[in-house]
This record gives structure tokens, sequence and C-alpha cells, in this order.
């Protein structure tokens, strides 16, 4: 009996740590957000969306995608994570943790995709899922610097994107 309780007893503690929140990073390591590349995009998820789960498998599976994404940093960040992360991002350098920095940058919905130059200042904002093909050209538009002469809808359409 005292053998069966011990058993019920590891059995619930194991299910109750199962169930707290994990984060990915030890409270010694920050996420650099700053870009390497000319580029960066930053995908801003929660944890519960289910359209980032799906922009997540056309990242890794749509060819489109990852030739339009080659030369350009894919950054990302959790809504609800306590984790830190250091950034240069909408003219503002700091340190903070992702949960700040998804509110101090106005995300609202999710998946929130923000494109920015290597000096941190955005270029683009997503904000919701966009199918691959329209992604692709959102990333093209910005790799191409279309941002400085036409508005993103422009763009899609005379690309045929949409």
């Amino acid at each position: 009996m005292v053998r069966v309780g011990w058993v019920i007893l590891v059995a619930f503690m194991v299910f109750i740590l199962s169930c707290q929140k994990k984060s990915h990073q030890t409270s010694s390591e920050v996420k650099d957000l700053t870009p390497k590349s000319q580029y960066a995009m930053l995908i801003v998820e929660s944890e519960s969306c289910i359209y980032c789960k799906q922009l997540d498998k056309d990242l890794k599976r749509d060819a489109r995608l990852q030739t339009a994404l080659e030369g350009m940093d894919v950054l990302k960040l959790l809504a609800e994570s306590n984790a830190r992360v250091k950034y240069i991002l909408d003219g503002k350098e700091g340190e903070t943790t992702e949960e700040e920095l998804a509110r101090a940058l106005n995300v609202r919905a999710y998946p929130h995709i923000i494109f920015y130059d290597s000096k941190g200042n955005i270029v683009l904002r997503i904000p919701g899922y966009a199918p691959p093909k329209t992604l692709a050209c959102a990333i093209e538009y910005v790799k191409r610097e279309q941002y400085k002469k036409e508005e993103i809808n422009q763009y899609l359409k005379r690309e045929n994107c949409v």
C-alpha cells in the first residue's frame, strides 16, 4: 500500500512539473535580436497561436520562403516569455524580457512579423498570418528595398502575390 502511494506521489509530481512553463534559456542567457544581416524578420508569436505553428511549418517546408529568406536573419520572440532579450528596434536599444518587448512594439495579433534593417529601423509589419506566396513576396519587397518606392499592397498586386 505504501509503495502504491509513492508511485502516485511521484506520478503527481511529474505531472505538476510538466505543466509548468519552461524557459528555453537560463537566467544568464540573453537572446540577441540584433540583425547580423542587412535585414531581419522578427516573428512575434504566442504559445497558443495555431497560425504561429502553421507559419513555423511553412518556413521549414516551403521552398519559396526558404529561397526568399536567404541572406536575411529570422528571429523569434515569444510574447509570454520572461527570457531576456537584447535589441535594437524602432529607434531604441536595450535589454528587456520578450514579453515586455512585444508589449512595447504594440503587438496585438499573432503571429506578428516585423521586418527591420541592421540599424533597427522597422520597414514593414505584417500583423497576422500570411500565406507562403504572399510572405515570400513581402520578404522580397524588403530585400529589394521596394518599401522606399511603393506601398506594400501596390507591390503585392503588381507582383501577383495576393
